[in-house]
């Protein structure tokens, strides 16, 4: 697509969007919006208003008012000044266009996004976690009212999905999608010891020649022996999988496993790995969703947390002119990968925003449904009492699995949506292995986000 010819305009003012969250995602879409054209970012809300200040210093922006009240923050952004506050409420009443919500936290997202959708503002979700708990219902409460719910470019969730949309509008089948993890795993033959930044530890493989290449070997068996090898690692984070969650939910494609299949992978080895395993692959069937934690030397080019597509190649001779070009074929000839190796965070949310703003178009897809949840187990034997708290980068739950499932109902006996029991404790013990579930928990009903998820079961007929 020719992006500066579809975000043209005549307009007399810039797109306005207000950010919710300051982190490392935030501080990149301020950042960036300083240089892309028709977009401004007048306001942000963060519960440490402090960092909002800073992204903006380091943006170039000193003229900044930290507001406490909704006229406070009228007559400073009426003055042309940068406006910060703790809550969204604070900003909620300003000429603002987009709504984009960064916060992870799930109750804010979810009370922020329907707030925006009823000021009239388009929502980018960036936000996994709110999203696969009631993105579908947002989706729909924003239709209703001609605006947009969107997922953002730049994220993971946002760039697979426009990938899936890009394979399906060229005719080509999809049997496998998914991306790579957040972090490398980096071998070095000379020290045969193979490191991950996120988890900075090393481990010693003597074997890893041996499992190097794939050979003629089952692609299952080359996984297994890889994951022997490296049992100090993780291979799949809970951001993985919701964001795996968010995708099935836009695509309707689903995961071969619960906990995916994660082998430690080569790039060029991404078509062999995601097809059916009657063709040597790790897939029960076509058209699965998972990840894979790229393995390569120093030397080599990473995936950064990139995007995939594995297709069928039904036309061989064209197949094998794009494999000696270098695009990666299985070696049986019957599939090939098409990947995007990067994922910028915030400095390309802005397609996003100008694409719901100009176009009332949705980069991530405008037919959400609840295809899957991302679902939670005990690790081991969790005590009534035993709090569930959501913390660290990875906004994980101690003592807790994630895993994603069927999306069903909330009600009793079936198990919980996982950011929906986040922060809360457990009125009952729940065995290691057992799903965390509706009776496990007591909920608070003045929850904007269980309301809005009996919501979305109601809509999609889930009850």
């Amino acid at each position: 697509m020719h992006f500066q010819s579809l975000f043209q305009r005549s307009a007399d003012r810039p797109i306005r969007a207000c950010l919710i969250g300051a982190g490392e995602f935030g501080a990149s879409f301020i950042f960036q919006s300083r240089d892309t054209p028709n977009l401004d970012v007048p306001a942000v809300c963060t519960r440490t208003v402090q960092r909002a200040v800073e992204a903006y210093a380091e943006a170039g922006e000193t003229d900044v008012a930290v507001c406490q009240t909704a006229a406070e923050a009228r007559a400073a952004f009426d003055a042309g000044r940068r406006v910060v506050a703790a809550s969204f409420e604070v900003l909620a009443d300003l000429p603002l266009d987009v709504l984009v919500e960064s916060s992870g936290a799930p109750e804010t997202g979810a009370a922020a996004a329907e707030t925006a959708i009823a000021r009239g503002m388009h929502v980018v979700m960036v936000s996994k976690e709110t999203d696969s708990v009631i993105g579908p219902i947002l989706g729909r409460k924003a239709k209703a009212r001609g605006l947009v719910y969107t997922t953002g470019d730049g994220d993971q969730p946002s760039m697979l999905i426009g990938l899936i949309s890009w394979a399906r509008a060229l005719g080509l089948e999809v049997v496998g999608a998914g991306k790579a993890s957040e972090y490398d795993f980096v071998y070095d033959p000379e020290t045969r010891e193979v490191r991950c930044a996120g988890q900075e530890i090393a481990a010693a493989t003597p074997g890893m020649p041996a499992w190097w290449r794939l050979g003629d070997r089952p692609a299952a068996e080359v996984a297994a022996a890889r994951a022997a090898m490296l049992p100090g690692f993780s291979m799949r984070s809970v951001p993985d999988l919701c964001e795996m969650t968010v995708v099935a939910n836009a695509t309707g494609l689903k995961p071969d496993r619960p906990r995916l299949h994660a082998p430690a992978a080569r790039i060029v080895e991404m078509p062999d790995l995601f097809c059916p395993r009657a063709d040597g692959g790790l897939l029960d069937a076509p058209g699965r969703l998972d990840i894979f934690n790229c393995l390569r030397r120093p030397d080599e080019a990473s995936m950064a947390g990139g995007e995939f597509v594995v297709v069928r190649c039904k036309d061989r001779k064209t197949w094998k002119v794009l494999e000696a070009k270098g695009h990666p074929v299985s070696r049986n000839g019957k599939y090939a990968a098409v990947y995007i190796p990067q994922h910028l965070l915030g400095v390309e949310t802005g397609t996003s925003v100008l694409a719901a703003a100009t176009l009332g178009h949705a980069t991530g897809g405008d037919d959400l449904r609840p295809v899957c949840d991302l679902q939670g187990r005990a690790a081991r034997d969790l005590p009534r009492g035993h709090r569930l708290e959501m913390g660290g980068h990875h906004h994980t739950i101690a003592g807790v699995e994630a895993c994603m499932g069927d999306a069903v109902a909330v009600g009793p006996g079936n198990p919980l949506p996982f950011y929906l029991f986040s922060h809360l404790t457990l009125v009952r013990d729940v065995a290691a292995g057992e799903p965390i579930r509706f009776e496990d928990v007591h909920i608070p009903e003045d929850s904007a986000l269980l309301r809005l998820r009996r919501e979305q079961d109601r809509a999609f007929g889930l009850v």
